[in-house]
């Protein structure tokens, strides 16, 4: 099965930009679809984004639309989280995951911290 190791987080200031990296080993990375997803302190995991197999579609939560952009390498077996615009309410662990597609997400990484000061 597939395994998943986020990079990248830290902290930035708001109206900065951060990119997430997720890279994958095992299993057939170009075969899933991807997703970025992140939890706040005491909040539920939100969905923010995937994206499809081949990268002909992704797809955004509401708080990332036109915020952060969602790529990936199937030859490095990488997908990113390009995030923009940060806003202190950004701040969270940011995990990816995988699915096979049309299925539920099924695979996840340890997480990133992320943390925008104001």
């Amino acid at each position: 099965q597939v395994q998943l190791v986020e990079s990248g987080g830290g902290l930035a200031q708001a109206g900065g930009s951060l990119r997430l990296s997720c890279a994958a080993s095992r299993g057939s990375f170009s075969s899933y679809t991807m997703g970025w997803f992140c939890q706040a302190p005491g909040k539920q995991r939100e969905f923010v984004g995937g994206i499809s197999t081949s990268a002909d579609n992704a797809f955004y939560g509401d708080s990332a639309k036109g915020r952060f952009t969602i790529s990936r390498d199937n030859a490095k077996n990488t997908v990113y989280l390009q995030m923009n615009s940060l806003r202190p309410e950004d701040t969270a662990i940011y995990y990816c995951a995988a699915a096979v597609p049309s299925k539920v997400y099924d695979y996840w990484g340890q997480g990133t911290q992320v943390t925008v000061s104001s």
